[in-house]
């Protein structure tokens, strides 16, 4: 990012040549080729908690010139995941920390997770606490079911009575995107 008199300027390729753009005006393109992939919040959280799905949509704005993370960090959103910064750059939607987030997830659903047997509801909780620490790519790896906290919890085992334990995380993801 280069800093001027005349502004904020982001410096990126137009026909093979580095051309400083304006914050604005990077955040406004990468805005509308965004919700051309994805028209709606909805279908963009359906394509976030997709890992594979995830990945195409950032390598195509990737691909097209645009880095959601240029915008985290010229936004100073170091305390956001990825999801919140894009929601609010295409939807408008205010982004949240990931600790805010993850403390929405908590109230949010607090009757699903009241339902829920309390070792399962427990693990669950402990996997949105490592949302906070890694993003959506900590809850992810394949490590976080040996964290301690979520170790002590019961981890895959107490959410396997809840089903497959991948299909558990993904419920868990919309909930969380969706608080």
């Amino acid at each position: 990012m280069m800093v001027t008199d005349a502004g904020r300027f982001i410096v990126t390729e137009q026909d093979g040549k580095a051309v400083p753009v304006t914050v604005e005006e990077y955040k406004e393109r990468m805005a509308a080729r965004l919700v051309k992939e994805a028209p709606t919040i909805d279908v963009f959280r359906q394509r976030w908690v997709e890992p594979a799905l995830r990945r195409e949509l950032v390598n195509t704005l990737v691909a097209a010139g645009y880095s959601p993370v240029v915008i985290r960090i010229v936004e100073e959103m170091a305390d956001y995941d990825l999801y919140d910064v894009l929601a609010e750059l295409g939807y408008g939607i205010s982004p949240r920390t990931r600790a805010g987030r993850t403390e929405a997830f908590g109230y949010k659903h607090e009757k699903w997770l009241a339902s829920l047997p309390p070792k399962a509801a427990e693990a669950l909780r402990a996997l949105a606490a490592q949302f906070v620490k890694g993003g959506t790519e900590g809850l992810e790896n394949p490590e976080v079911f040996q964290t301690p906290k979520v170790r002590r919890a019961g981890g895959v085992k107490a959410l396997a009575v809840l089903g497959q334990p991948a299909d558990v995380l993904r419920e868990t993801k919309v909930r969380l995107f969706a608080a």
